[in-house]
């Protein structure tokens, strides 16, 4: 049996806009599963802070704004995993289902049209995630 009351889970939630980093984390909550240990999050606002955390490590997954300005979600997404060795998975908000292709080509594992559904989004950010715990 897993513990699953010990070390929290890292998200990176990156947005310029602070009330779309409020929807995900309230979408998720701190538990969105009762497999996974609790949830912290990590916000940030720019393209810079996002590398920042990446480099600090121990992030177990980033939600990234495609709508965030000025640099977008999508090409950060690219840029990250196109950089980072060991990215986490990425999950990116778009603006419309159509723009799932483009989640492809960012290399993201997941794609989350707006406006947010707090159920598609648990659920996908769920699936992503229970592998980290499997054998912990």
């Amino acid at each position: 049996m897993t513990d699953t009351t010990s070390n929290p889970l890292k998200i990176l939630v990156y947005s310029d806009d602070v009330d779309v980093r409020k929807q995900v984390i309230l979408a998720l909550g701190r538990r969105p599963h009762p497999s996974l240990p609790e949830l912290e999050y990590v916000e940030v606002a720019t393209e810079p802070a996002v590398r920042a955390q990446l480099d600090a490590g121990g992030l177990a997954l980033a939600v990234l704004d495609g709508e965030a300005a000025p640099a977008g979600g999508l090409g950060v997404a690219k840029a990250v995993k196109d950089e980072v060795r060991e990215a986490p998975p990425i999950v990116v908000l778009i603006g419309r289902p159509q723009d799932a292709w483009l989640g492809t080509w960012s290399r993201a594992e997941a794609t989350i049209a707006h406006p947010i559904d707090p159920f598609d989004l648990a659920r996908t950010v769920v699936g992503l995630l229970q592998p980290v715990n499997v054998g912990s």
